[in-house]
């Protein structure tokens, strides 16, 4: 009797096991295809291989329920652990390695604002419409928490998608302050919704207020202090050991497992981990890539670029095929109506809560700009509103956290909540998605001419057109210590950041950066290194 049960269970294992594998293979085919068929529609102006997944996702997701009768449309069950801790690292980490860094930091206090105070002011909009809108609507019982969560759910805008639409080399204004932004909306967003979660809502007063500010702040800059610890030890560390004179593999390990450690330990603390590998990810750029082997460095700039492309098309697809999870749709079949209404009233916050911080820091943000080259434009401005009108994987990562357990949801409110959540997903990626190529194209029709030639950054690891290890002259450099503005007014203290900042950070880092960490120009000699030839050269000139 008892080999009977064992023998029972093994089979139930077995079968179960089985099942995995045929899910892992379908999905693993899948991916093939979307990679295959984004290649194929490179050129194409409209579509780009987000839409293409998302699309690949739902159809597979319709003839899954279509075989198996209506009781299922997804291979997995999305889960948010699945995208924050797998998924979301490699993207975020290879956008700050591969960030043109001087484009990111002379523009780093618009990023700010956009990233945070407009985080916030959308946010509040968003929030306050909600309650206003959906109260009415009695759609369920929604708390107070519920309605903040929502704020705080449709403000994460979908940096992913931002990486799709906007080329860094065709208009590096535009990536660095819309991506940069979204980097940082991300980050204020799980701030915002986690503290929704922890703070009792009930007894809401100004000390819990300041206490919130108090907690954003400290989290913002104890995050990005553990990014930047982490990467100054993995290039301390390379520079002192030199792993490439044994084996390049473990230089390439070690940097792939530190950056995925720091993100591992913002978790553990409770920190922002976005923040934390984003700038791992700029300073392991800077100093850490510089002091591994040629070869490392061509590994690791692809295998970044690999892991990160794999999985934006996995979120995508996992998301396209999520979408029809029919259970959630059965819930609220009963009141289709309420659920459309849910959305186009969620739509369209979102596009004036953007409206109302973009266009106003914006002109705050032209005012400390004294160059008018420097300034964004109209046209720029109206650019950034709709490349960060899409919603992406971080929305339904934090709408399943609020409204699911473990995925599954029986309440009727809970259900209009993610399926809302679903379409306005669905509807911003591939509608808006599909017009921002077009509209920037329109709107900046000679963008592409104008910044090719000079958003070339010999110090990204992008650029392989100059001597790598070289202390070659560098223009752009000079073209920000010539005229060193002192701040006599306003305007000119608020510009500091890129004129005499930029000037003393820069010799601050070679005097005493540079030397302990490594970095361009700073490598270690190592007889026979593969470096050796490299480092000879720019000395005899």
């Amino acid at each position: 009797m008892a080999v009977d049960g064992f023998l029972g269970k093994l089979g139930m294992l077995t079968t179960s096991d089985h099942a995995s594998v045929v899910s892992m293979n379908l999905f693993v085919a899948l991916l093939c295809a979307c990679i295959l068929i984004g290649h194929l529609l490179e050129e194409n102006r409209w579509i780009n291989e987000s839409i293409t997944a998302l699309a690949i996702g739902l159809s597979t997701g319709i003839v899954i329920l279509l075989t198996t009768g209506g009781k299922s449309s997804h291979l997995l069950v999305f889960s948010e652990d699945l995208f924050f801790i797998y998924l979301l690292p490699p993207i975020i980490f290879n956008a700050g390695f591969q960030v043109k860094k001087k484009q990111f930091f002379r523009n780093f206090m618009t990023i700010m604002l956009f990233g945070a105070v407009g985080t916030l002011i959308s946010f509040a909009i968003i929030s306050f419409g909600a309650i206003h809108f959906f109260q009415k609507m009695d759609i369920g019982p929604l708390k107070i928490g519920d309605f903040l969560a929502i704020g705080a759910i449709f403000s994460a805008t979908d940096s992913v998608c931002t990486l799709q639409v906007l080329n860094q080399d065709e208009t590096p204004l535009l990536y660095s302050l819309v991506f940069g932004e979204g980097v940082v909306n991300d980050a204020t967003s799980v701030v915002l919704f986690n503290a929704i979660q922890s703070f009792d809502l009930s007894h809401f007063n100004s000390s819990i207020a300041w206490q919130f500010i108090g907690n954003f702040l400290y989290l913002f800059v104890t995050s990005t202090m553990l990014g930047v610890l982490a990467g100054l030890l993995s290039a301390y560390m390379i520079k002192k050991l030199y792993f490439g004179r044994h084996s390049t593999d473990r230089e390439v390990a070690l940097m792939i497992l530190m950056a995925y450690l720091s993100y591992m330990l913002a978790e553990l603390f409770y920190l922002s981990a976005i923040l934390t590998v984003f700038f791992c990810g700029i300073v392991m750029s800077h100093y850490t890539w510089h002091n591994v082997t040629e070869s490392s460095r061509v590994t690791t700039k692809h295998a970044f670029a690999t892991l990160s492309f794999v999985a934006e098309i996995f979120i995508f697809l996992y998301v396209g095929m999520d979408a029809l999870d029919i259970e959630k749709w059965r819930v609220v079949s009963d009141s289709p109506g309420k659920s459309v209404g849910v959305s186009s009233i969620l739509l369209g916050l979102i596009l004036v809560g953007r409206a109302a911080f973009v266009f106003p820091l914006s002109f705050l943000s032209n005012l400390t700009k004294n160059s008018p080259s420097e300034r964004v434009t109209f046209k720029q401005q109206v650019t950034i509103w709709w490349a960060g009108l899409m919603r992406g994987a971080v929305s339904m990562a934090l709408a399943y956290n609020r409204f699911t357990r473990l995925g599954h949801t029986h309440l009727h409110g809970n259900a209009i909540m993610i399926t809302s959540t679903i379409t306005v997903v669905l509807f911003s990626t591939v509608v808006f998605g599909l017009i921002t190529k077009p509209l920037v194209r329109i709107l900046l029709p000679q963008s592409k001419q104008v910044t090719s030639m000079t958003s070339s950054e010999p110090s990204s690891p992008k650029s392989f057109t100059v001597p790598l290890l070289s202390n070659a002259h560098d223009p752009e450099a000079d073209k920000g210590t010539q005229h060193v503005h002192r701040p006599t007014s306003l305007r000119m203290l608020l510009s500091t950041p890129s004129h005499t900042v930029h000037h003393y950070w820069r010799r601050f880092d070679d005097a005493f950066m540079r030397p302990v960490f490594g970095g361009r120009g700073f490598v270690p000699f190592v007889p026979g290194s593969p470096t050796e030839q490299v480092l000879q050269w720019p000395s005899s000139n």
